[in-house]
């Protein structure tokens, strides 16, 4: 044994030898493939540069995404019965709930904030596909009504980003329940004369197309987003006939006047902005201290008969 076996090599090893990458460095796009940098991915809002693809993020990373330096207050979700029909197929419903609060940090598909874009208070609402596919339960249904009724209280306009495979099918009719529910309360905010604005985001499909994410007064879609109430898979076999190329895309519908623009992601915040500085009246370049005063809340207004007996059924 000399210096060199018991120093030069062990240093020359550490300096020469494999070392351990971190598991997420890199990400891969499920839909396209393409492996990107995380770092890099993340700087560019989860859209993959080059092809331009919007992968799909998280309601905390939308909602950091959209409001004024990443600012924003959680607006907490009203507690309802988490599984009112003791649901089973594979596995418990209430398991899949405990599974996809784990994999989401989030205690429903629905996270709604208050904030400000370009120095003008709003309301947001994101849904988050990674929650049971974003689907509409009671739960969400709560938190959209809870949202809209927030807005109202506060005077402010209300920004809902839709991504959904539809109804949660482990709720049955209560999930049905929740559209006409959440349509009620979009008219009672357009009652307030106060925007909505809706960004359909990849995927927004089934119940959730049928009702309050098409009731906007203004349909953004983010580019090659899947917008229809069923898929093209179902229509295919339904129709027994291909489908035209692009079929429910954003390019699609916005074609057909379906939609009334489509947004890069990193332009969302300063064209919502615009657009709401343009329906409230205001100049384009008014400052937080210009927009309309935020409003002290006022007692919530007892639930609806038909709310309590969908809480409680």
């Amino acid at each position: 044994m000399n210096w060199i076996t018991n120093y030069v090599r062990p240093k020359l090893n550490s300096m020469l030898g494999r070392r351990d990458m971190p598991e997420n460095l890199w990400i891969k796009d499920p839909e396209t493939g393409e492996m990107i940098f995380h770092k890099e991915l993340e700087d560019n809002q989860y859209v993959i540069p080059g092809s331009g693809h919007h992968m799909r993020i998280s309601a905390r990373e939308r909602l950091r995404y959209f409001f004024d330096e990443g600012a924003f207050e959680i607006i907490d979700n009203p507690k309802v019965t988490p599984d009112p029909l003791k649901f089973r197929d594979e596995k418990r419903y209430i398991d899949r709930l405990k599974e996809a609060r784990a994999k989401t940090g989030l205690d429903e598909a629905l996270l709604a904030a208050s904030g400000s874009i370009e120095g003008l208070p709003i309301i947001a609402a994101v849904q988050d596909f990674a929650f049971i596919g974003g689907t509409l339960g009671i739960a969400v249904g709560e938190a959209i009504v809870n949202a809209f009724e927030t807005a109202v209280r506060r005077e402010l306009p209300l920004v809902l980003f839709a991504a959904s495979g539809g109804a949660r099918m482990q709720e049955g009719a209560l999930s049905l329940m929740q559209l006409p529910r959440t349509t009620v309360a979009v008219d009672r905010l357009k009652e307030a004369g106060l925007p909505y604005v809706v960004v359909l985001t990849n995927p927004t499909t089934g119940g959730v197309s049928a009702s309050y994410a098409m009731l906007g007064d203004i349909h953004i879609a983010e580019p090659g987003a899947l917008i229809g109430f069923a898929g093209p898979r179902v229509i295919e076999q339904t129709l027994r006939e291909k489908l035209p190329e692009g079929f429910q895309r954003s390019e699609y519908l916005m074609k057909h006047g379906m939609v009334d623009m489509i947004v890069h992601r990193k332009e969302l915040r300063p064209t919502i902005a615009r657009l709401l500085k343009m329906m409230l009246k205001l100049p384009d370049g008014a400052a937080e201290g210009e927009t309309a005063e935020v409003k002290e809340e006022a007692p919530v207004a007892p639930p609806q008969p038909e709310a309590q007996a969908g809480a409680q059924a």
